[in-house]
């Protein structure tokens, strides 16, 4: 079933409110999805870890059913370092003072802020298929414009994609149920088909480019570093490791305690791999004793 034993609910977690799924008894687990999905992506990761663990999956503040506020010229209200406040609002709303984090994609970026921003909170990180977003953009070279130019299509603020994308949605982003329950497969063609969610989607994009760099910048400036215990995922069958190699030797620079491997997978871990992404998760925090 369908994210079975888990509740739905919608939290005001302050200038913002998110759309929410938890389930599960234990130390805390939160599963922070990426672009273009929901929180419905971990709709069969969840319950596996919602065996030992307390899981909450939240949709993104610009994604799925969670609020779109309004932007600035910096594009703050979509940075990272204001979804780690919705996120840290969220779980001690939900009886969590500490937790671990784990984040896909552009989650991935939003778990790291959080693990950087309340190291008094995050017990341990956990990052699929990203890398904080000063390293991606120091490292831009042709093969990166070649392979993911949509960051900075996504990106332009003077001719926004919004027009582009909203015109044909299926079209832009050709998604299949492939891997997907029919209630997450609605739930993302619901996100895909509304102009608003799409609108905040390339916010997180244009705060990425910008803020959310600027951020990563002054904590490397400063020494900062992640103080919990870090697991870095990768998919196989994706584009990450052909553009920089094994990419725990960039995190290393960033995580002092560092370990981590690839998924045999495509890009949706969560969909492609959910036993494997699972036990890999599984594996590391109860190695922790949280």
């Amino acid at each position: 079933m369908f994210f079975e034993g888990f509740t739905l609910d919608h939290v005001d977690v302050g200038q913002v409110q998110l759309r929410v799924r938890h389930g599960g008894a234990g130390a805390a687990v939160l599963l922070l999805h990426g672009h273009p999905r929901t929180h419905a992506t971990w709709h069969k990761v969840a319950p596996l870890l919602a065996e030992r663990y307390t899981v909450v999956c939240p949709d993104l503040r610009g994604y799925g059913q969670s609020s779109k506020p309004a932007t600035d010229a910096e594009h703050a209200p979509y940075a990272k370092r204001a979804m780690a406040r919705d996120f840290v609002t969220l779980m001690r709303g939900l009886g969590h003072d500490r937790f671990a984090v784990a984040g896909h994609d552009r989650g991935a970026l939003a778990a790291f802020r959080t693990a950087m921003d309340h190291p008094e909170k995050a017990t341990a990180l956990v990052a699929m298929d990203g890398l904080p977003v000063v390293e991606h953009l120091e490292r831009c070279d042709a093969r990166f414009a070649a392979a993911w130019w949509h960051w900075f299509f996504f990106g332009q603020s003077d001719k926004p994609a919004e027009r582009i994308i909203n015109a044909d949605p299926d079209a832009w982003y050709a998604a299949t149920d492939e891997h997907m329950a029919p209630e997450a497969w609605a739930d993302l063609q619901n996100a895909l088909h509304d102009p608003q969610t799409v609108h905040g989607m390339l916010e997180d994009y244009r705060a990425g480019l910008g803020i959310d760099r600027r951020h990563d910048e002054a904590d490397r400036a400063a020494g900062r570093r992640i103080q919990c215990p870090t697991l870095v995922l990768w998919s196989q069958k994706d584009d990450l490791e052909d553009l920089y190699g094994d990419p725990r030797e960039i995190w290393r620079a960033w995580a002092p305690d560092l370990r981590g491997h690839p998924i045999d997978s495509g890009h949706h871990m969560a969909e492609e791999a959910p036993a494997d992404l699972a036990n890999a998760i599984g594996t590391f925090l109860d190695g922790l004793n949280l």
